[in-house]
């Protein structure tokens, strides 16, 4: 399936697909702006590669998550009004005005001035709840898979048994907080994204959400020695900010 994928930061993506226009997990505030979540404080450190006021019309957003700012800020916020939001069952109740609330495995067919997308939840471990979504055009033969803000858990192989996934773009970074869980990871690291990347079978695997936060402690150069320590670096795929990109 062809698709045409923007990185705009972070997990921020314009994806169009199907003929819609998607908009995931929207950061747009400047760079240094801070956070505090009780003992840990979120730091970015670069802000978007497109500004907010440029983006095309948007169909709709993927909201993995509503509680963190490094995946919905104070401008990523004034972008949902007047659109549908597909987002976590308890994410849906916190924001209203008509959001989408998906619980693992349940599906959404999104129908926009006539086109269909299907949408289906998938699971994730993090911080509070988060959702992945696999998105299906109908009559295409592949589906693209977003993990969200998660580890590799044993119910995410379930995704590739389930979907054939074409394009996957995974929430990485090895996100951690000394102060918290003893600086477990938060969002996979390389080795697990790798892992999880053999599951699926996906033929792309797009890098998001693993710059421009100081919680972040993996990097491109580290994801890329850990696919190539797999032997899937020819897996890979890594964009330019703000520069669109046709995959499939």
């Amino acid at each position: 399936m062809k698709i045409t994928v923007t990185h705009i930061g972070t997990a921020t993506v314009l994806l169009e697909i199907g003929g819609l226009r998607l908009l995931t997990d929207p950061v747009f505030d400047p760079a240094q702006s801070t956070y505090p979540y009780g003992p840990v404080v979120l730091r970015s450190t670069a802000g978007p590669a497109v500004a907010a006021r440029d983006l095309p019309r948007i169909d709709a957003v993927l909201l993995s998550h509503d509680e963190h700012a490094d995946n919905l800020d104070v401008t990523g916020r004034t972008l949902l009004a007047g659109r549908p939001v597909v987002t976590t069952v308890s994410g849906a109740e916190r924001l209203g005005d008509g959001a989408i609330g998906l619980a693992p495995w349940t599906t959404h067919e999104l129908t926009v001035a006539g086109t269909t997308l299907r949408i289906t939840g998938t699971p994730a471990e993090h911080i509070g709840d988060v959702v992945g979504f696999v998105l299906e055009v109908p009559g295409e033969n592949d589906a693209v898979y977003i993990s969200g803000d998660t580890v590799h858990i044993a119910e995410l192989d379930e995704v590739g048994r389930r979907f054939t996934i074409g394009t996957a773009l995974l929430h990485l970074g090895a996100a951690r907080f000394e102060e918290y869980r003893d600086g477990r990871l938060i969002s996979m690291d390389g080795d697990q994204a790798a892992a999880l990347s053999r599951s699926l079978g996906a033929r792309t695997v797009v890098p998001v959400h693993y710059t421009s936060w100081q919680h972040f402690t993996e990097d491109r150069e580290d994801v890329t020695a850990r696919f190539a320590a797999a032997g899937l670096a020819d897996r890979l795929h890594w964009l330019t900010p703000g520069i669109p990109e046709v995959l499939g």
